[in-house]
């Protein structure tokens, strides 16, 4: 059994109206990254550390880094806490966040 995390269709559909407009090239696939983003986070990882199965660490971080600085997923949190029924309590538990090195980290030029 493999304990890789992994974003369902249903929670792709909730997440995909927040998601940047793709200009030029088609970007890699969001489910795969978006899951090694969230296992990375969930797990406290260096981005070198994802498994094979997300694709490129250089990706992964990339997004996240990208995505972070147009703000999309504080839209994305701010969009489910909206829909949410009592939308009046946010809590976010930052029990499983550790910092990450820098850009410039050897494992990130791997």
């Amino acid at each position: 059994m493999s304990n890789l995390y992994w974003l369902t269709e249903a929670q792709m559909e909730r997440l995909r109206p927040y998601f940047p407009k793709s200009r030029g090239r088609a970007r890699v696939d969001d489910r795969r990254v978006l899951s090694g983003i969230i296992f990375i986070n969930r797990n406290g990882l260096r981005w070198c550390d994802a498994p094979a199965e997300y694709g490129p660490p250089k990706t992964l971080y990339n997004r996240w880094k990208r995505w972070s600085e147009m703000g999309v997923f504080a839209r994305i949190m701010m969009g489910l806490a909206e829909l949410a029924p009592d939308n009046q309590t946010l809590s976010i538990d930052a029990t499983y966040l550790k910092a990450h090195p820098l850009p410039g980290n050897a494992c990130l030029h791997a």
